[in-house]
Order: C-alpha cells, then sequence, then structure tokens
C-alpha cells in the first residue's frame, strides 16, 4: 500500500524526467581562525515548500520509512542536532550536530540508483530523505559516517522519485561525498568543497579542465593587427565562465567564485561571504519555464540558502520570503531536556522592508 509520505515525495520533488527541477550548489570556504563553513542553497521552482527546523535532543527514538510505511531501520539520536527539513520533519536536507558534523543532501537525478527495497530487510532500509537525520544523530566524524551508512540499505520510499547524493562535512574541514550508483556506495574525499546536482562529482572534476584558461582580475591589452583591444570592464580574465543554471554550469562557477574570495579572518564574517557568494546562484522562477508558464506566488527558485559554522555549532538560513540571515546556536540548546519539534523558517511570509523616516 502506498503510503502519503510516497505520495508527497512525487509531488513535492518531482520524478527525475520532470522540469522544473531541485537545483542546489554547495560550498565550503574557511576562515583564518580555522573555522569550515559549509554553505548551500536549496531550490524548488514549481511551489512554495513547506519548509522548518526540526531540533532533535538526544536520545530520541526514530525511524525510517518505506515504502510500506514508518516500519524502516530504528534508531536513537546518540547526539543532539538540528535539521532544516521540506514538507515533513522527516525530510532533512540539511543540518549539523552538537558535535559539528553538518549533513546535506543534493538532488542527483538519473545517474544514481539504490538497492531496491526488500520486505525481508526492512529493519536495515533507510529513507534517502532521512540519510541526514540517521549520520547527524550517529555520526560526530566522516570516518564514522562511512562505517555507519556502509550497514544500511538506502532506498527510496517511491522507486519512481529521483535518487540524491550527500556531502559529509565535519570541523576539521574534510569532507565526503556519497553517490550510489548501480546499488553502489561510492565515498569521495571533495577537497575542493563544492557540489552541485548529476552527473557525478568526478565528471564534474574533470569537467573543469575546459576552463584553465579562466583567471581572475582583467585580461592584458591585445593587439589584433592595426587594431589595439582593451578590456570593457574588470573582470575580463572570467569571459568564457558559463552563466546558465544547470549543475555544470554552476559548478564551475561556484569553483571560480569560491577560489577567488579573499580568506576571512573570522567564523562570522566568512558565513556572511557564502551568502553573498550563493547570492550567485538565486534562479528566478521564469527561467526554468514556458513563456508566462511561471508560477506567479513562488518569490524565487531559491526557497532558502544555509550556512553551517562546524567550528562553533552554529547554522545560519534566510529565505526567499525573508533575505535576513538567521541563526541557531546549538551551544545554546540543552539537548538532554528540549523536546523533540519543527518550527517553519517563516512565521510570516513576506519580506520586511524597514521604512527610513527623513526628518
Amino acid at each position: 500500500m502506498k503510503s502519503k509520505f510516497s505520495a508527497f515525495l512525487l509531488t513535492a520533488f518531482g520524478l527525475a524526467s520532470q522540469v522544473p527541477t531541485n537545483a542546489c550548489t554547495g560550498i565550503t570556504l574557511k576562515s583564518k581562525d580555522g573555522a569550515t563553513i559549509a554553505a548551500r542553497t536549496v531550490e524548488w521552482a514549481e511551489s512554495v515548500m513547506n519548509t522548518m527546523y526540526v531540533v532533535v535532543p538526544r536520545h530520541e527514538k526514530l525511524q525510517s520509512l518505506t515504502p510500506t510505511g514508518m516500519d524502516g531501520i530504528k534508531f536513537t539520536s546518540k547526539h543532539g542536532y538540528i535539521g532544516l527539513a521540506v514538507e515533513q520533519k522527516e525530510f532533512m536536507v540539511e543540518g549539523v550536530n552538537e558535535k559539528g558534523l553538518s549533513a546535506g543532501l543534493f538532488y542527483f537525478p538519473n545517474y544514481g540508483k539504490y538497492q531496491p527495497f526488500e520486505e525481508k530487510h526492512k529493519d536495515k532500509s533507510l529513507a534517502d530523505f532521512q540519510v541526514v537525520s540517521y549520520v547527524l544523530s550517529q555520526c560526530s566524524t566522516v570516518d564514522e559516517v562511512k562505517e555507519k551508512l556502509m550497514k544500511v540499505r538506502i532506498i527510496n520510499i517511491d522507486p519512481r522519485s529521483s535518487t540524491v547524493h550527500w556531502r559529509f562535512t565535519e570541523p576539521s574541514g574534510r569532507q565526503i561525498v556519497l553517490e550510489i550508483v548501480n546499488e553502489t556506495l561510492n565515498f569521495y574525499e571533495n577537497p575542493l568543497g563544492v557540489l552541485t546536482n548529476s552527473p557525478g562529482i568526478e565528471w564534474h572534476w574533470t569537467n573543469l579542465n575546459n576552463y584553465i584558461n579562466l583567471m581572475p582580475g582583467t585580461s592584458p591589452e591585445h593587439n589584433f593587427g592595426p587594431i589595439d583591444s582593451k578590456s570593457f570592464g574588470h573582470g575580463s580574465g572570467l569571459l568564457g565562465l558559463p552563466g546558465d543554471f544547470t549543475p555544470p554550469s554552476r559548478f564551475v562557477r561556484a569553483t571560480f567564485f569560491q577560489l577567488t574570495a579573499a580568506q576571512q579572518p573570522t567564523a562570522q564574517e566568512t558565513i556572511v561571504q557564502a551568502f553573498h557568494l550563493l547570492n550567485n546562484f538565486d534562479i528566478p522562477t521564469g527561467i526554468e519555464f514556458d513563456w508566462d508558464k511561471s508560477p506567479a506566488d513562488v518569490p524565487s527558485g531559491t526557497q532558502f540558502t544555509v550556512a553551517t559554522d562546524t567550528h562553533n555549532q552554529m547554522i545560519y538560513y534566510r529565505t526567499m520570503y525573508n533575505s535576513n540571515i538567521r541563526c541557531i546556536d546549538l551551544k545554546n540548546i540543552d539537548f538532554d531536556k528540549v523536546e523533540y519539534h519543527a518550527k517553519p523558517l517563516d512565521e510570516i511570509k513576506k519580506q520586511p522592508i524597514e521604512l527610513i523616516q527623513i526628518k
């Protein structure tokens, strides 16, 4: 029997062959004082998503969904954590735990393939949209992530929905990416720290070879025979940088923006820098639809942007309704006493505007 959660995945995220698609962009920065910042956008342009932050205490008893209901792997949270979820509190797309481990999922259509769900293995089955929650509850390092995930069966709740891939970042700065292809878990060390969507991360690394001519700054004057040519403006060294919103183009753009960004002194300054860099990846809803087909009630294809300070255990976010940056400090939470609960990212879905009074 198909569960309401199965129906949700098909409605909210669409099949791999449908558009518009989820188009997340992730970067990783490091401050001079040693903090690692994992930041990313979360996109969905077809409708307004129900977004929320979820507080999970230590010792919370949890269970994964399967195609037959809430009857998958059972687990108890070893660590308290904060997750940002979509539609259902169980479906966390990004989060951080009290040990500073960050986890996030990214859309990965057409390239991934999980193991099929089998009733006899349901006690080891973990829904892909609950991997973030499972990892944050159980792990404090990326080595523990590998160890734990090798012992479970990651599945789709509905086999027709798209696959995803994941990135996991620890306070040391070490980051890994997990992609499940042909039912096999593939872990990749990701020293670059950039992640988008399909194809796989190794393909994106290879594709960077097509852009080795790019450089920051202004190109020098050039002589075309009798004609002297000069740059029209700053940044001409990046002429040829792809500007569309496909995953390969966003990966290249994110790589160059990240690599050319000046390192900031502190974690908080780096957080602000991360939001500025990710401004370049806000997706206007109109580009993902045919002419005059864009929904008028979705302000942006980028529904929210999040940055995590893994060193100081702080998570920051802003939304398409409110550009103000908000923060949750995990160190101020007593994870032995706090109750498991979820609250919307926006209590009021309207951008606040400050009126300047002139006297």
